[in-house]
């Protein structure tokens, strides 16, 4: 069986099991982590996710990350001069997350998202070197009353996640899916 097939079987015996109502929104995201360089494979079978998800009775969306950098640079007044001098964009970044998180709660909105749903993130390694994941799922968890799905390209040890195997990991309280777990 390969890793994604794992994966997504690992994350349907979890996603099968009656949810806590009471569940702070950290403990309400997964992390669905995979390496980064299975993105092509896990992308073409998001639609399996999507799957298991309505079979264990709960709604489904999908929030995609990939574009949302280049959408957001071309609205500011002096995106060229970026381009130009792209040393200074690091000065931008806050507002990048607070675009994301704008953005997002359109998205739920639009999306009537509740407490039932779960709302899968993908294309977070376009976050790589602008933003950190930490930062923006504690920006979006609470938002999200029902779960919140991270497709993670990266690695996963001792509650250490580790995007795109980047030297730079933190410490976060979700729940990891791998496809090394059942």
């Amino acid at each position: 069986m390969s890793r994604i097939k794992q994966l997504i079987k690992s994350y349907k015996n979890f996603i099968s099991i009656p949810w806590k109502e009471d569940a702070a929104a950290a403990q309400r995201v997964i992390f669905c982590v995979y390496s980064e360089t299975e993105e092509l494979r896990l992308r073409s079978k998001i639609d399996e996710f999507e799957i298991v998800t309505r079979q264990a009775e709960h709604g489904w969306s999908v929030y995609d990350l990939t574009d949302t950098f280049a959408g957001w640079l071309k609205t500011q007044r002096y995106a060229e001069s970026y381009f130009k001098k792209p040393q200074l964009i690091h000065t931008l970044l806050p507002k990048y997350l607070e675009y994301i998180v704008s953005e997002f709660k359109k998205f739920i909105k639009v999306k009537g998202i509740n407490e039932n749903s779960v709302v899968a993130l993908k294309g977070v390694g376009s976050l790589f070197g602008f933003l950190k994941v930490k930062e923006v799922v504690d920006n979006i968890a609470p938002l999200v009353k029902g779960r919140l799905l991270i497709f993670f390209p990266g690695s996963y040890e001792g509650n250490n996640y580790r995007l795109l195997d980047g030297y730079d990991g933190w410490n976060y309280l979700a729940v990891p899916i791998t496809a090394d777990k059942e």
